[in-house]
């Protein structure tokens, strides 16, 4: 009975593993359609060799309007990772210095743009930036996305402090550390699997936000979602697909990344 019953456990998680993974994964094997629509051709069915083509990987890396949202991308995440880290973090050690009825307040509020629906966020972006003169600008963008990805740096470094030992610092402090050395080489380290994981969930929101960029962005600030919109509403190509697949890879080597640092690190803060 209890092998049954392990065999009947496993199965069920399989299941609910293949049923939340499962629409993402198929759009791999899709981006290797050499047809210019979203079906298997009978040869990738029957895994020839000649049913599979790179046709529209080499559209998106070509084309100057997938490059330019690629680089657009690239670009603002590039900048929204460090700020949110920054402010994140700081957020997150100034919460720890709160007293717990305000602490749960200011958290509230810190984390509601991971609460409110995406559309009402976006909206309240725009009307905030659009008097300034902010939108069809990267420079609105950076600040919405910054906004919206520092929340997960504030939980991330929040879990992490929730196991530091503040005593560390009065010893730092006794033998003479200055506040800025004790944190660079006490508090710092002890952080990083924390500050990492934020930074990596940083970059991924940034990358893969569609909804705020839609509201925000001009031509020129098309991003890699904002053109796989397009090509969906307007072509239906299958580069879309290959895109797609692009981003799949980076999420996936993202969490990766989070989960090695964290192993990593975690015996290094037992030590």
């Amino acid at each position: 009975m209890s092998r049954l019953g392990s065999t009947v456990f496993w199965t069920f998680c399989g299941a609910i593993c293949a049923f939340l993974i499962g629409p993402v994964l198929v759009v791999i094997p899709l981006s290797f359609n050499p047809e210019p629509y979203f079906s298997f051709t009978r040869q990738m069915v029957t895994l020839d060799p000649a049913g599979w083509s790179l046709r529209w990987y080499r559209e998106i890396a070509l084309n100057p309007q997938w490059q330019l949202a690629f680089r657009n991308s690239l670009i603002i995440a590039a900048i929204v990772t460090p700020t949110a880290t920054l402010l994140g973090t700081l957020a997150a050690f100034g919460l720890r210095r709160l007293p717990a009825r305000q602490r749960s307040m200011v958290a509230i509020v810190l984390s509601s743009p991971l609460i409110v629906p995406i559309i009402i966020f976006a909206t309240g972006s725009y009307l905030f930036l659009a008097p300034l003169g902010l939108t069809q600008s990267f420079t609105g963008i950076i600040l919405a996305h910054t906004a919206l990805a520092a929340p997960y740096v504030v939980v991330t470094v929040g879990g992490a402090l929730a196991t530091f030992d503040e005593r560390l610092l009065r010893a730092a402090s006794i033998l003479g550390s200055h506040p800025l050395s004790a944190f660079c080489k006490v508090t710092a380290p002890l952080m990083a699997p924390g500050i990492i994981a934020g930074a990596l969930f940083a970059f991924i929101t940034s990358f893969d936000e569609a909804v705020v960029a839609l509201f925000l962005a001009g031509y020129d600030q098309r991003t890699v979602p904002l053109q796989m919109w397009s090509g969906m509403r307007d072509q239906l190509s299958p580069a879309v697909l290959a895109a797609a697949t692009v981003l799949i890879v980076v999420v996936a080597t993202a969490m990766a990344t989070i989960a090695i640092v964290r192993s990593t690190l975690s015996p290094m803060r037992a030590r």
